[in-house]
């Protein structure tokens, strides 16, 4: 196992900067994701880090290191495609042996080291088989199998679930996130799916157009997001945002939405008299009221069994908002949710920075 740092790592393609200037640090023996939309470079870096990919800027160390230089066979890393990339012609046992054969191992060391990633796996009936005769999610597992054999300081996951079923995304994740607990191998993974980050990652990197937006544990991105961009990126249903200017007298503040309406300012805002910004809160952090709050009008209902998502507009704005209860409400009717003082948060409309006192 070894650390993994990033440091000012830059990127172009032609003239166009693809990253600029990333640092991380990453943990011995952690799992980190590196999140963002499609495009902002995340895994451009992982084939960085891999070696597939040439670093135009800075550093990049894998334990103490430094590999820039180095090809991919020489850096001591496994990495796990998006489509699997298993040879058709060869059984599981040859795909997942096919590495080791390369490197001239013995016969029985190669027959051991399937074996045992075969058994963690649970893919020991399948070793005959061929790509062809086998689910998604078992490809999956083979290829996994064929990066864990090598015994790698590093392992690379390149959005390695996005072509499986909803149902079985589920399952592979808690899969890969019991085989990292197992083999405590320090481990990146690239994804779009911030749900995917929340629940595997030790630490989330989220990413924006080439640069860290912010760096941390998934419950402190959620908590307290840095900007709005995080924000409105961790969390589903996404983060509700509201324009508005922020007033403050004799000690007391509130944020005036564009119709008029008043909110208390989050508990700990920062901000001053007269400035706009935007007012943010989670779905889950509303409750009904009588009146007061946010007046909104209902759009969509919809009850999942253990909660009810209402879809709502306020204004032009729209709004989402769940409740544990099990509520009725028409189409057209007008709510009053009211936010979480506590829980809410203020960014500044220019910068989209979030506001502390």
């Amino acid at each position: 196992m070894a650390s993994v740092t990033i440091q000012a790592v830059k990127k172009r393609f032609g003239e166009v900067a693809i990253l600029h200037g990333v640092d991380i640090d990453i943990a011995d023996g952690s799992f980190t994701v590196l999140v963002g939309p499609s495009g902002c470079g995340k895994s451009t870096l992982l084939r960085m880090i891999a070696g597939l990919e040439e670093i135009h800027g800075g550093e990049i160390r894998i334990g103490e290191r430094r590999v820039n230089d180095l090809p991919p066979k020489e850096r001591d890393i496994a990495m796990v495609f998006q489509n699997y990339a298993l040879y058709p012609h060869m059984t599981v046992r040859d795909n997942m042996a096919f590495a080791l054969s390369l490197a001239k191992m013995d016969k029985a060391t190669i027959d051991t080291k399937v074996q045992r990633a075969a058994e963690i796996l649970a893919l020991a009936p399948l070793l005959e088989r061929y790509p062809r005769q086998l689910s998604g999610g078992q490809r999956q597992r083979v290829a996994m199998g064929r990066a864990i054999v090598r015994d790698p300081q590093v392992f690379l996951f390149d959005e390695p679930l996005s072509n499986l079923d909803a149902k079985l995304r589920v399952a592979m994740r808690s899969e890969i996130k019991e085989l990292h607990q197992r083999l405590k191998t320090t481990s990146i993974y690239v994804t779009h799916d911030q749900i995917e980050a929340m629940t595997m990652g030790d630490k989330i990197v989220v990413m924006r157009d080439g640069r860290i937006e912010q760096t941390g544990s998934p419950l402190e991105l959620y908590d307290h997001p840095a900007n709005q961009f995080v924000a409105g990126f961790i969390g589903s249903p996404a983060m509700n945002f509201l324009p508005g200017t922020l007033r403050r007298a004799g000690g007391a503040a509130h944020v005036e939405l564009p119709d008029g309406t008043r909110l208390d300012a989050p508990i700990h805002a920062g901000g001053t008299d007269g400035q706009p910004v935007v007012y943010g809160t989670r779905p889950e952090h509303l409750t009904l009221g009588d009146s007061g709050g946010i007046p909104s009008r209902v759009v969509v209902m919809e009850p999942t069994g253990m909660d009810t998502f209402v879809a709502c507009r306020h204004e032009g704005a729209e709004l989402s908002a769940v409740f544990r209860e099990r509520y009725d409400f028409a189409p057209g009717s007008t709510i009053h949710l009211l936010p979480d003082l506590a829980r809410a948060h203020l960014f500044d409309a220019a910068t989209g920075l979030r506001l502390v006192a």
